[in-house]
């Protein structure tokens, strides 16, 4: 999972082809949560470019992107949104899993 810095940095990523956005933090216990089994879901879904934003770093994006909570998943396909996963539920491993799969690219 690539990390993003800048607000240029992220916004370039996702202007070309399907990528999904993690929004998070270290501090945050659900983010921490999910790192564990996240490198086996970026396996299984190859057509996605995986993209780490830290909420704390990148806070004006989230703002403008209307990210509230984390962990947040944003999937995007040449730049606009096609997705999201957010909720104030501790994500597991499968439900990160079934909404990519729904995602439409």
């Amino acid at each position: 999972m690539k990390e993003m810095h800048s607000r240029e940095e992220l916004f370039a990523a996702i202007d070309k082809g399907a990528s999904i956005v993690l929004f998070s933090a270290d501090w945050c216990p659900d983010c921490v949560f999910i790192k564990p089994f996240m490198p086996e879901v970026e396996s299984k879904f190859t057509q996605f470019e995986f993209l780490y934003a830290d909420r704390d770093k990148l806070i004006e994006v989230c703002q403008e992107l209307d990210i509230f909570g984390i962990p947040s998943f944003v999937a995007f396909k040449d730049g606009k949104e096609i997705g999201r996963y957010v909720n104030k539920d501790r994500k597991t491993q499968e439900q990160i899993e079934q909404f990519i799969s729904e995602l439409s690219i």
